[in-house]
């Protein structure tokens, strides 16, 4: 099965999207935001409400280029969802590479493909918060999760 990916062109530098992706999570992600993102071997967890969130901990960082999270817990307690912990194990990878004008960032979430009952769910998350990642990086304003 694949891997759930996603391309986007971003009028930002490289560095600009790393420190969003290590330093500004709550502005684009979610404002439930506890922990730290910017080490290697970091934990944080971003909640959405009292029924969802995801713990995860920094793999690898690559300045500018590369920023891995594993994902060490989650809970999607939706009634829709027999597994409401399909994201436990799982692995975030963020690609980054500066182009003319701005930089590509590549998401690759290893562990959630079309066999996972939140599939449909979890990309039209992804969607819309690369959406609100790719805001913040250009206009300064993203459109985080908000309690």
């Amino acid at each position: 099965m694949d891997n759930y990916s996603n391309t986007i062109e971003i009028k930002a530098t490289a560095e600009k999207v790393y420190e969003a992706l290590t330093l500004h999570i709550p502005l684009w992600w979610s404002e439930m935001f506890t922990g730290s993102s910017s080490q290697v071997d970091d934990v944080f967890t971003i909640r959405f409400g009292d029924h969802i969130f995801k713990t995860m901990r920094v793999k690898e960082l690559v300045d500018h280029s590369k920023v891995i999270w594993y994902v060490e817990d989650s809970l999607i307690a939706l009634p829709e969802l027999k597994n409401q912990t399909e994201w436990i194990g799982t692995t975030i990878i963020w690609e980054i590479e500066q182009k003319e004008g701005g930089s590509l960032l590549h998401l690759t979430h290893m562990g959630l493909n079309q066999a996972v009952e939140c599939y449909d769910l979890c990309t039209g998350g992804w969607v819309q918060f690369i959406d609100s990642l790719k805001l913040f990086l250009e206009t300064g304003k993203g459109r985080p999760y908000r309690q």
